[in-house]
């Protein structure tokens, strides 16, 4: 894989538009489910959290029994209440109806305590994931990043975490007061009339039938809508961030063509998925009138011959209604739980990655050494598909190397490699006699600072930016590095100078005021070996000009190693190395390299001398 297609392969991954987000739903309670790989593994891990939160999941329990036994136990005083008025059992209303007022209190109460329960739990336990998976992704390979889309690693952290909060919050409560509803309402029924109990839950397979062929119909038109507004919002996407093409070309009408076809199809599917998800509760409220007329009949009838009496029939009204409720809940629950353990799966797919290497000696430079060294160096991004083929190349200490060719002959990848974001196959790079494979990360890019062409800033003051490569930099150095690299300008035009807020990682200033900032970030590590990737690319050539002689005054008696494709950039480089295909095709000076009419010869007539070659 080359440079490029490295790098357009992360500039890609960064517009990943929502659609394609593993585990993002729509709020649609019947829309797809997903499924766990391994879901009762998941499942273990998930409760290893719930264990970090014993007191607050001994509470909720505790709070949801006593809700739902006086839940269950409140419909028993109502039909006492009832059968004491009719003369057919004796005792205190008045006291009979108080008892059943603060039960009723108590389940009230214990509603609103298990929903803030469980919205602390669930809290607490998403923060604790959400802590480890960020701690985790700090810590992941650079490689980790070529093969997992910047999109899909976000909604792992947002989405998938989302999924597991609400779940948490909302459903693990409806599901354990719904089981212990059920069981309860089921027992009392049973105990109160068996006979009036079976038939009541005749209700009940009517429900689960229903709910399963109208829930089938609604996911069906339910995945073709979401499949047609992820290609939707595409469009969309495409059409704003190309805007200028389109109109330039007159592309308008093809275009709106376009999405109304689009949109027209996801308005059909969206009206099925609505109408069928619509009929719904109409049909359940249908269902449940139905269990009404049984009870009454049925009850009428048992009342007539003794076997229960007109409070019983009132309180199997109330059951019945109790009794399928949590049937439709856990229903609803169970793809939900579905969608939060594939979230969570997702999530500890990501924990259970290989970090980077911490390991390893520090790195021993003096003032006056730092000597680069690749020997036979070979390597390549996937297997079978070398990059760098046998790459030899001394970089004396204190010494302008300059790494010149077209797009896609590795000059990046030498960079990445000198910097262990990638890991060389054979041969061996070298730090005056220390091995690279040997040196830790940390303590070798602590002395090699970096300018990217792709200009990445934060969301910071423009002192703590500055600051960012070394945070114990003094005044003096910081005023130093700002003035080589030309900032101070700038800085003077800023309205708050180092204390301005760079807003949306420095969308508040211009492309070139950016990287500016980043060859000062850059200056400000003092550093012993110092990479520039394109580091003026898009600066303007006066700017340019200046940078350069500055860079001049900063890289004496420092290693320093160019990309550019501009050559006039590094004319006055101690070497210039030309790469093609991962190979060195010839090194020296400007002059010797011109006199040689190689490859950069051609490089150079086609950028100053318009020559076709």
């Amino acid at each position: 894989m080359s440079d490029n297609t490295k790098r357009s392969a992360h500039s890609s991954s960064k517009t990943d538009s929502t659609q394609n987000i593993p585990g993002h739903t729509r709020g649609n309670r019947f829309a797809e489910v997903e499924h766990a790989q391994n879901a009762m593994e998941t499942t273990k891990r998930i409760l290893a959290y719930f264990a970090k939160e014993k007191t607050l999941v001994i509470v909720m329990l505790l709070v949801v029994i006593l809700g739902t036994l006086c839940g269950v136990y409140a419909p028993s005083l109502q039909s006492k209440a009832i059968d004491i008025i009719a003369g057919e059992e004796s005792g205190a209303l008045m006291t009979t109806v108080l008892l059943m007022l603060s039960v009723y209190l108590i389940y009230c109460v214990c509603q609103l305590f298990q929903s803030i329960i469980s919205a602390y739990l669930s809290q607490h336990i998403v923060r604790h994931m959400r802590d480890d998976l960020f701690g985790k992704i700090i810590d992941l390979p650079i490689h980790y990043l070529d093969i997992h889309s910047h999109g899909d690693v976000m909604s792992r952290m947002t989405n998938d975490i989302e999924n597991i909060s609400t779940t948490v919050s909302q459903s693990l409560p409806s599901l354990f007061s719904g089981v212990l509803t059920i069981i309860g309402t089921m027992a009392i029924m049973l105990w109160y009339c068996w006979q009036l109990a079976l038939l009541s839950f005749i209700t009940v397979f009517l429900t689960v039938f229903a709910t399963k062929l109208l829930s089938k119909q609604v996911r069906k038109y339910s995945r073709q809508r979401q499949q047609l507004l992820g290609h939707l919002n595409g469009t969309v996407e495409e059409m704003v961030s190309g805007f200028r093409t389109v109109v330039a070309y007159n592309h308008q009408d093809l275009t709106i063509e376009e999405f109304c076809e689009t949109a027209d199809s996801m308005t059909k599917a969206g009206i099925r998925t609505d109408s069928f998800s619509g009929v719904m509760g109409p049909v359940m409220n249908c269902i449940g009138n139905i269990g009404f007329v049984i009870i009454a009949a049925f009850g009428g009838y048992f009342s007539i011959k003794g076997l229960i009496s007109v409070g019983v029939i009132s309180a199997f009204i109330v059951y019945a209604k109790q009794f399928s409720r949590p049937i439709n809940e856990i229903a609803q629950v169970y793809g939900q739980l579905q969608t939060a353990i594939a979230g969570a799966e997702r999530v500890f797919s990501v924990l259970d990655d290989e970090n980077e290497d911490p390991s390893g000696e520090p790195l021993q430079l003096n003032e006056t050494d730092a000597t680069v060294t690749f020997e036979h160096v070979n390597f390549s991004y996937e297997p079978g598909q070398p990059v760098i083929r046998d790459f030899s190349l001394s970089v004396p200490s204190g010494k302008k190397i300059a790494l010149v060719g077209t797009t896609g002959s590795g000059k990046t990848t030498i960079v990445n490699l000198l910097m262990r974001f990638y890991d060389i196959d054979s041969g061996r790079i070298l730090i005056n006699d220390q091995d690279l494979k040997n040196i830790a990360r940390e303590s070798l890019r602590k002395d090699i600072a970096i300018v990217l062409q792709d200009t990445v800033l934060f969301t910071d003051t423009v002192g703590n930016n500055l600051k960012y490569g070394n945070s114990d930099v003094t005044e003096e150095q910081l005023e130093n590095a700002v003035e080589m690299s030309r900032c101070k300008d700038l800085l003077q035009m800023l309205p708050q100078g180092y204390d301005t807020i760079l807003t949306g990682s420095g969308e508040n200033i211009s492309q070139g005021q950016r990287q500016l900032l980043t060859i000062a970030r850059a200056f400000a590590m003092d550093p012993k070996i110092l990479i520039l990737d394109e580091a003026t690319s898009n600066v303007d050539t006066r700017t340019e000009k200046a940078i350069q002689d500055a860079m001049q005054h900063i890289m004496e008696n420092r290693t320093s190693i160019v990309i550019a494709h501009r050559l006039s950039t590094i004319r006055d480089s101690d070497i210039i190395v030309v790469m093609d295909h991962g190979q060195i095709a010839e090194t020296g000076s400007h002059e010797e390299l011109l006199a040689q009419h190689g490859k950069y010869y051609e490089l150079y007539m086609m950028q100053y001398a318009g020559f076709a070659t």
